[in-house]
């Protein structure tokens, strides 16, 4: 089975023959059809996020069961499933009150780069190669834990499956269960990668207006606009700020920041109206840390939260997303990017962190 190692950070990812065991007691087999590539793998190559190594890469993913081991029955060979990066134990207080997002044991198991039962499934000449976020889905094929698994109808293409299990669900999420009323009220959306631009979908979904993005990248700012952003700013050229006023007046009642960065979460702050909310969505460096200026925050009554994985019950969200593309009310196909063989996968890595625009994919098989 060929798969995308990484050795270290800051290295190559190198595609070799893994020898991969068979599911063990609640766990299943996936044949990957297609993986999302996503800024969370770029953090993990460049040493922003820490991991044991060797490691393959790779948490957005959907394919097809081909094997389930003892005590498996939400599944069966054949069917079609979305892989999630934070399963859910289903019991936990975060899990009972609809939040599986914020898993306790999800979390653990995520963090020590093995299976929910512990332990890694692959190998290479003998020696334990460690599961990303418990997927590992740069691959042919990946053995998971049940909890990480969405079955979804066989007909839903594989390259949307995949991209609605990371980016679409944490764009989309914190529009449809952060944003509590939001039509009619402005939103600011800060970067237009997948994540971004996802929210534009769920922003226009919703009937959210103006919808308004910034990014330094013209070509992602007319993607922007042809999936329902009513105004575009350039921040490399206009005063991003400054250019929200003059569309608004007052700023907007939302943000989403979906960049990771301490510059763009106070942007996000100076654009908000009094008593908006900005939702940061993007990752970065584990020790960047955000300063906001506090009178304007007391006096103002704005507020700053964070948003995982759109905050969303991804069991139960991702199929509901599904069903309106096929319903044919979300522009999903728009969102999609290159495609890539799983050989050419160094390249997606390097085209995403120099600006591709829409949300790319690797086919592996």
């Amino acid at each position: 089975m060929k798969a995308a190692v990484m050795h270290a950070p800051n290295e190559p990812l190198n595609v070799v023959d893994l020898a991969l065991d068979a599911p063990g007691p609640g766990e299943v087999r996936v044949r990957i059809e297609a993986a999302g590539v996503c800024h969370s793998d770029v953090h993990y190559t460049n040493g922003d996020l820490g991991c044991r190594t060797p490691i393959v890469l790779g948490h957005e993913g959907a394919g097809i069961v081909e094997e389930i081991g003892p005590g498996v029955s939400s599944v069966r060979p054949g069917d079609k499933v979305v892989l999630t990066w934070r399963p859910r134990c289903g019991q936990c207080e975060f899990c009972s009150s609809g939040k599986p997002a914020l898993c306790v044991q999800g979390r653990v198991h995520g963090e020590s780069n093995g299976l929910l039962r512990g332990g890694t499934r692959l190998s290479l000449d003998d020696e334990p190669v460690h599961h990303l976020m418990g997927v590992s889905c740069f691959a042919e094929a990946c053995v998971v834990s049940q909890e990480s698994i969405i079955k979804i109808p066989n007909d839903i293409p594989s390259e949307i499956a995949a991209i609605v299990g990371c980016a679409v669900i944490t764009g989309m999420g914190v529009v449809l269960n952060r944003m509590t009323g939001a039509a009619g009220q402005g939103v600011l959306v800060i970067g237009a990668g997948g994540v971004g631009l996802s929210a534009v979908i769920g922003a226009e979904l919703v009937g959210a207006s103006p919808i308004i993005v910034a990014d330094i990248a013209d070509d992602k700012l007319d993607k922007a606009l042809e999936l329902g952003a009513t105004h575009v700013i350039n921040s490399s050229t206009e005063d991003l700020v400054a250019a929200v006023k003059a569309i608004t007046g007052d700023g907007v009642q939302w943000v989403i920041e979906a960049i990771g960065k301490q510059a763009t979460i106070q942007q996000a702050m100076a654009s908000l109206r009094t008593g908006g909310t900005t939702f940061a969505v993007g990752l970065g460096n584990p020790n960047d840390v955000v300063n906001v200026p506090l009178n304007n925050l007391v006096q103002s009554e704005k507020s700053l939260q964070g948003s995982l994985y759109g905050s969303s019950n991804t069991g139960v969200q991702v199929p509901q997303i599904l069903e309106l593309y096929r319903s044919g009310r979300l522009p999903l196909d728009k969102l999609l990017g290159d495609t890539y063989r799983l050989d050419q996968v160094q390249e997606a890595l390097a085209d995403l962190t120099s600006g591709s625009v829409g949300r790319s994919v690797i086919v592996p098989n």
